[in-house]
């Protein structure tokens, strides 16, 4: 597996900790924290304990279908948060990887026209990633096995192709 990070469930623990330190001691606090399902669930639950931050928003955005597959744009699922919501707030945008960025600059993109302030942050941040997060944990340019990806599913559901 050296051609891959691996993420154990007890380092997501330790990693969750040392980004919320590193938020905290930048003078950020967000008024609440965006999630990017499904991966940065996990991320903006850790960050929203550590920080308590207790007002967490979920926005599905579907782009990998695979690993290293992934569709031609990032699209946004329902539902979708309310722009009356984000309304002036002080947002962090928390996702498990900036790979490419597509996904967290179409949020980042989303929240900018309704929000204060907007920052990302990612346990992992990949060179080629068109959005530089403020809050990264440690940057790679490996394939990942995080804790909650690693293993298949325990239910095989048919394949969902999203309309163009």
């Amino acid at each position: 597996m050296a051609d891959r990070e691996v993420l154990s469930w007890e380092q997501f623990g330790v990693v969750g900790r040392e980004l919320a330190t590193e938020i905290a001691a930048d003078g950020f606090h967000p008024d609440l924290i965006l999630s990017i399902a499904r991966g940065g669930l996990f991320v903006a639950g850790a960050l929203g304990y550590a920080l308590d931050v207790k007002n967490l928003h979920v926005m599905n955005v579907e782009f990998y279908t695979g690993v290293d597959q992934r569709l031609d744009m990032p699209a946004m699922l329902p539902p979708v948060p309310k722009s009356v919501d984000l309304e002036g707030a002080t947002v962090l945008v928390a996702d498990d990887v900036a790979d490419t960025g597509a996904t967290l600059k179409l949020v980042r993109d989303f929240c900018s026209a309704h929000v204060a302030e907007v920052r990302c942050a990612v346990i992992y941040q990949k060179p080629r990633s068109e959005v530089a997060c403020e809050y990264v944990w440690r940057h790679t340019d490996r394939w990942i096995n995080f804790p909650w990806s690693t293993e298949p599913p325990v239910v095989q559901r048919a394949a969902r192709v999203l309309d163009a």
